[in-house]
């Protein structure tokens, strides 16, 4: 994790906190003490700083983020048949991040419409919060199958859990996932110093690695 090695190389200590970027916005509005905003969709800090709420010119692309259909080895799904296959009776739950609040939901209903299967599958949705409880749905086999996204995908128990089909990027809008300081940061100084470390070629490679795309430097 990012995080961690940030504070092994003596950046400082980060608190996480885990949720959809829609609601973290929400938050951040109503004055929520965050020092460092992390969204999947660059829109957020990019409104807040209209609003004055992030250090104007702190917002920086940092990813691109993919979703993928996941499903459980033990289910037996043919996968490539891409998402055409959520139509098969046998599957009655497909997660889904909530598209009200977070970007990956959005691209997964957009990914769907794209394949002309939304109007058949929208009964069959789970909706999480945010994808990483759409991820833990279908892992727990409280769901079918799940959009989610491709980071989690690779993370080294849904590997050995499940496979995935990646969904082509041009069936839905690019996941730019930026960040930015909130202009109320009680740690602005190690909120800038994480911001640089997130651009750092180490940082990169493991976004890389996990399955971001990442912006030129």
């Amino acid at each position: 994790m990012l995080a961690d090695r940030f504070e092994r190389d003596g950046g400082g200590m980060v608190t996480l906190t885990f949720g959809s970027s829609g609601n973290f916005f929400s938050q951040i509005r109503n004055g929520a003490p965050f020092d460092l905003f992390l969204s999947a969709d660059i829109d957020y800090p990019r409104q807040l700083e209209g609003l004055g709420l992030v250090d104007r010119g702190s917002t920086a692309q940092y990813a691109v983020g993919r979703i993928v259909l996941w499903a459980r080895k033990d289910r037996g799904l043919d996968l490539t048949k891409g998402l055409k296959i959520l139509t098969d009776p046998h599957i009655q739950r497909i997660a889904v991040a909530n598209p009200d609040h977070a970007p990956y939901g959005r691209a997964a209903v957009a990914a769907l419409q794209h394949e002309q299967v939304y109007d058949a599958v929208q009964p069959k949705l789970v909706v999480g919060e945010n994808v990483s409880q759409a991820a833990q749905f279908v892992q727990s086999g409280n769901a079918d199958a799940g959009l989610i996204a491709l980071s989690l995908a690779r993370t080294p128990a849904l590997l050995a859990a499940g496979s995935y089909f990646e969904v082509p990027a041009a069936w839905h809008p690019s996941i730019v996932q930026a960040a930015a300081v909130l202009a109320n940061a009680r740690h602005k100084d190690l909120a800038r110093q994480f911001l640089k470390f997130l651009r750092r070629p180490e940082s990169t490679a493991s976004l890389l690695e996990a399955g971001f795309t990442v912006p030129e430097p």
